[in-house]
């Protein structure tokens, strides 16, 4: 089954550091309607029956369509209780609806049920992270990350990185998200949340590096052309800073980052 309980991407550029900025639990874009025509018969066996419907709640998860997603995952737990990732999925939804309490019960039964699995530890980390709890949050991370069969710990290396900045913990951040990057070299959202560090501690080059191998492999946002900008500023490179200037203004002439441009506010 392809995994739809895990968070696909962070994107984490001055929000790490306590400013301003945004943290994406994932991509969404629009999708086609879901195909339902190949959805196991309410006559299978309990466990096909909350496998399937946890499937759907994840589908629509990813859709942005939460009524219908809460919907499939409390078919998911009707149908068999003890499936975890219904309650996984369903603590996604919790979260992404602000309903903390609930979002908070649904991972630690996802977590009692199946206390090794990853996208459970994994998103049970970014909830905690997401509340206030960021040094708790390591715990889960790099539980997910321990468990052998995990296909993707670079992600969660990553969104550990992203933690450990949220606390200033520079030195931690950087490991985990040099991890990450050793795992999968082209793994972007490590490496814009790496640029994102290194400008912050002065080490420009680096961070110049990263965030254009960033730019390179995904269409630019506002925030990943700000921040270059804003590196070739320190950097003193005025033709490049002016190309990226542009490059917002044409882009993303109706963003938080080209209004802090035209104000002349780069930090």
């Amino acid at each position: 089954m392809k995994n739809r309980f895990a968070i696909a991407a962070v994107f984490c550029l001055a929000a790490c550091a306590g400013g301003q900025g945004r943290v994406d639990d994932g991509f969404r874009t629009a999708a086609e309607p879901l195909d339902e025509s190949n959805i196991i018969g309410e006559l299978g066996a309990p466990r096909e029956r909350a496998r399937a419907h946890a499937e759907l709640a994840g589908a629509y998860y990813e859709q942005g369509n939460m009524g219908i997603a809460l919907e499939e995952a409390r078919i998911a737990i009707a149908a068999d209780a003890g499936y975890a990732p219904a309650y996984t999925v369903l603590g996604l939804v919790h979260m992404d609806l602000k309903e903390n309490a609930q979002a908070e019960e649904s991972f630690q039964r996802a977590l009692r049920i199946a206390p090794n699995d990853p996208d459970a530890n994994h998103n049970y980390g970014w909830f905690l992270c997401q509340s206030g709890r960021e040094d708790l949050s390591l715990k889960f991370f790099l539980s997910a990350i321990r468990n052998p069969l995990y296909a993707a710990p670079q992600k969660s290396y990553t969104v550990a990185g992203v933690c450990a900045a949220r606390k200033n913990n520079d030195r931690d951040a950087i490991e985990y998200l040099e991890r990450a990057l050793r795992l999968d070299s082209n793994y972007l959202s490590a490496k814009i949340n790496l640029a994102q560090l290194r400008y912050r501690r002065g080490e420009f080059d680096q961070a110049r590096t990263l965030i254009a191998e960033f730019n390179r492999g995904v269409e630019p946002t506002s925030e990943s052309l700000w921040l270059a900008l804003r590196i070739e500023r320190k950097l003193g490179d005025k033709m490049n800073e002016s190309s990226l200037a542009e490059q917002l203004r044409r882009r993303f002439a109706g963003s938080p980052e080209f209004q802090s441009l035209q104000r002349g506010q780069y930090e």
